[in-house]
């Protein structure tokens, strides 16, 4: 929608919003301005979803042990984020190893603006200290992936045909899985032509974590398109087949020999790795966001 139509359209929804009878029916009227919200934030340069809520996901990479205990640093990292910012978080599904740290884990960032805030937190991590795993205390590095999109429901900007989707099912780990008989409550789905996968278990039903992963499935769709849009415009445009490169590193985390946290797009960086992990990020989030 280029920005004569946005600004019509905000101004139709402004005159039904202004209308005598506009919350005799409290649903439409929500939906009106919800749709309100995100073009506003659209015309004042902002993404579309930024306003909304978030859903991240952590991948762990090459590192074995350390690497899935480096996403699990992670994790109580943007926990703690999120407490500072008032924001609630609930998980969607976690794939958790014998030492406590994730091999992968889904979980959303409820609150206004989450996804605005954190998008640009997607990337690779990487992260260098004497292992906790080594018998011998050798420096180790090791990676994770952190993905994050806008959460979806019932939207209707990205559309897929049911037939280029899988439906994998399976019991259920996530709290659920508790009082469900041993049925197979757990959804994955994958879409067939990018490759893109979501999991959910988190819900008692199968049909309700069917409903979550294909959420989880158009958000990654969709902020693949806007990577597509944003390379081409910068002329580099890449085929949308190509997966996001280990290489690609936004940020290390150093413990040893020093302790240093970099911002690889922006320069930016502390020595106070502590207060990192304790979820203050808004140093590198508002460099990033300036950046950009």
């Amino acid at each position: 929608m280029d920005k004569t139509k946005t600004e019509q359209k905000i101004a139709e929804l402004e005159a039904q919003m202004a209308a005598p009878d506009f919350w005799q029916d409290k649903n439409r009227a929500q939906t009106v301005v919800e749709e309100h919200k995100r073009l506003k934030a659209a015309a004042q340069g902002g993404g579309e979803y930024d306003i909304g809520d978030a859903v991240m996901t952590i991948f762990s990479g090459a590192g074995g042990d350390d690497a899935e205990d480096f996403s699990r640093l992670l994790y109580e990292m943007y926990l703690k984020f999120a407490g500072r910012k008032n924001f609630t978080t609930y998980l969607l599904h976690q794939n958790e190893n014998d030492h406590g740290g994730y091999r992968n884990l889904t979980f959303e960032l409820r609150g206004r603006g989450a996804y605005g805030i954190l998008k640009n937190e997607s990337g690779v991590h990487r992260l260098v200290r004497v292992s906790p795993f080594s018998a011998k205390k050798l420096r180790h590095t090791s990676f994770s992936l952190v993905e994050v999109i806008p959460k979806f429901e019932k939207n209707k900007s990205v559309v897929i045909n049911p037939g280029e989707l899988k439906f994998e099912f399976s019991r259920s780990s996530g709290p659920g899985g508790q009082n469900v008989n041993k049925r197979e409550t757990a959804v994955r789905v994958v879409h067939l032509p990018t490759h893109l996968a979501a999991h959910c278990d988190s819900e008692r039903s199968q049909e309700r974590n069917k409903e979550r992963a294909l959420e989880i499935l158009k958000g990654k769709l969709y902020r693949r398109q806007e990577e597509e849009r944003r390379r081409k415009a910068e002329g580099m445009y890449v085929s949308k087949t190509t997966e996001i490169e280990w290489g690609s590193q936004i940020r290390s985390y150093v413990l040893h020999p020093y302790k240093l946290v970099k911002d690889h797009r922006t320069s930016v960086e502390t020595s106070q790795i502590e207060q990192v992990f304790n979820g203050e990020l808004d140093y590198f989030i508002e460099a990033e966001k300036n950046l950009s």
